[in-house]
């Protein structure tokens, strides 16, 4: 079976309802990305970041995968499909992708505020547990904070996701700007030669000079007709 690496952003999740960060009328134009999604912001008003993220996780509860989605978990039938997401949702998961990883962390998991990837300390939310409160606190002593690479962090997954590009047989890219390092990097590891293909309803620069088979439509549509192309390619 070949390997279909796939890289997802914000615009994988849009449809389902899932608030995009950087488009107009994003978070971040609600919550300035310092308050929130900074180590900074944390320490200077824990609560207020603690309590942004409850409100994702809530929202999490009232939406599911789109087709998008959907189509990407059906291709697991045919291919080894390796999904390197930069969304913090669990829809991929929820859609039925069996290998998932998170770059950017996980909405559902919370974490030690003193030692953030220690494997002891993330655990997964039960659906009642999504309202995390000042006071609740990991094994460590700490307050509990989510599992959330934010801006000025390590990526600690990257290094697994340059293995998966490196050894990708074809590579797909749906609904990122490719603005945000280092993920947007990805693409650099990708052996010369292997089709690349885009899916995004807007234009998005690519510019390592790559070769790229543009699908300019939104995930579900896009994942369709990238999904009819393979197939009958028989790539």
């Amino acid at each position: 079976m070949k390997n279909l690496v796939v890289l997802t952003g914000a615009g994988m999740s849009a449809e389902s309802g899932i608030s995009t960060f950087r488009d107009s009328g994003g978070l971040w134009d609600r919550y300035p990305v310092e308050q929130v999604a900074t180590p900074e912001g944390y320490a200077a008003n824990p609560r207020l970041v603690i309590d942004f993220y409850n409100e994702r996780r809530k929202q999490l509860l009232e939406v599911k995968p789109n087709r998008g989605h959907e189509l990407l978990a059906e291709l697991e039938q045919e291919f080894q499909v390796t999904v390197i997401t930069q969304n913090v949702d669990n829809l991929h998961e929820r859609a039925g992708s069996s290998h998932v990883i998170h770059l950017h962390g996980e909405l559902t998991k919370v974490t030690s505020s003193w030692q953030p990837n220690n494997p002891e300390y993330i655990r997964e939310l039960k659906p009642e547990e999504y309202e995390v409160h000042i006071g609740d606190l990991a094994p460590d002593g700490s307050q509990l904070r989510p599992f959330i690479v934010w801006f000025g962090e390590a990526v600690p997954m990257i290094e697994t996701a340059v293995e998966y590009a490196e050894k990708a047989d074809i590579f797909v890219i749906i609904g990122t700007s490719l603005n945000v390092y280092p993920a947007a990097g990805l693409l650099n590891y990708v052996p010369a030669g292997v089709p690349v293909y885009l899916i995004d309803p807007k234009q998005v620069a690519i510019a390592s000079g790559r070769k790229v088979h543009v699908i300019q439509k939104g995930a579900s549509e896009g994942m369709a007709e990238l999904k009819k192309m393979l197939l009958e390619k028989g790539e």
